[in-house]
């Protein structure tokens, strides 16, 4: 569990160093420039974080699903190596399906406004600014959420659903919560992992994410 949330720390490290300089110097600045080769490889590492800790997540609760349903195999199956496999597994796939997006969006023509009223290259604000069809772009970006959060997600329910059945099995109270206990930080991570990307993807209005101070202009 401790690895895992070691390669989750590092995944949020990136998203960190990926926007909090570029805000810096927006907000110390009233405003900033970026190139577009830089503002997409801003949107390429912060989109690929964000799809790396989608995975982790979803490894964390199968590593809570072994430690709770199958404890006395639990050395035996989440093996040093086989966390590692799985650590490298999730790293790749959040950079590599990632980047058919990031491809798709540096084809585009930008040749409206220059200015992104966001402080970093968000998807949103990036594509309300493209003169060509973004069509293709947003069809990727459905089709994308199939492996990055349908599947992670069904991974977590299905894991917990069996845990929750197990524990209910247990006879005793004290067990009971001792079990509920080892799943509490995961739980609360998914919370706030799932209900900060909802709010801020799913629930704004279109001009919700240019009513935040600091805007981005590119060369």
């Amino acid at each position: 569990m401790y690895f895992f949330i070691s390669q989750l720390s590092i995944s949020d490290i990136f998203v960190i160093s990926d926007i909090v300089p570029n805000l810096l110097y927006i907000l110390l600045n009233n405003g900033g420039a970026i190139t577009i080769i830089d503002c997409i490889t801003q949107l390429y590492f912060f989109c690929a974080s964000e799809a790396v800790e989608c995975f982790l997540i979803a490894v964390m609760s199968y590593d809570r699903y072994v430690a709770i349903c199958n404890p006395l195999h639990y050395f035996t199956i989440m093996t040093g190596g086989y966390c590692i496999i799985l650590s490298i597994t999730s790293w790749l796939l959040g950079f590599s399906i990632i980047l058919i997006h990031i491809i798709k969006t540096a084809k585009l023509n930008f040749c409206g406004p220059n200015i992104i009223d966001h402080l970093f290259c968000d998807p949103i604000p990036l594509l309300e600014l493209a003169c060509s069809d973004t069509s293709m772009i947003h069809l990727v970006v459905y089709v994308m959420t199939i492996p990055i959060v349908i599947i992670p997600t069904t991974i977590i329910v299905v894991s917990y659903t069996y845990i929750i059945l197990a524990v209910l099995r247990i006879p005793s109270s004290t067990g009971r919560q001792k079990a509920f206990s080892t799943c509490s930080s995961h739980l609360i991570v998914v919370s706030t992992f799932y209900w900060t990307m909802f709010s801020i993807y799913a629930v704004p209005s279109k001009g919700l994410t240019n009513a935040i101070s600091g805007s981005w202009k590119w060369k």
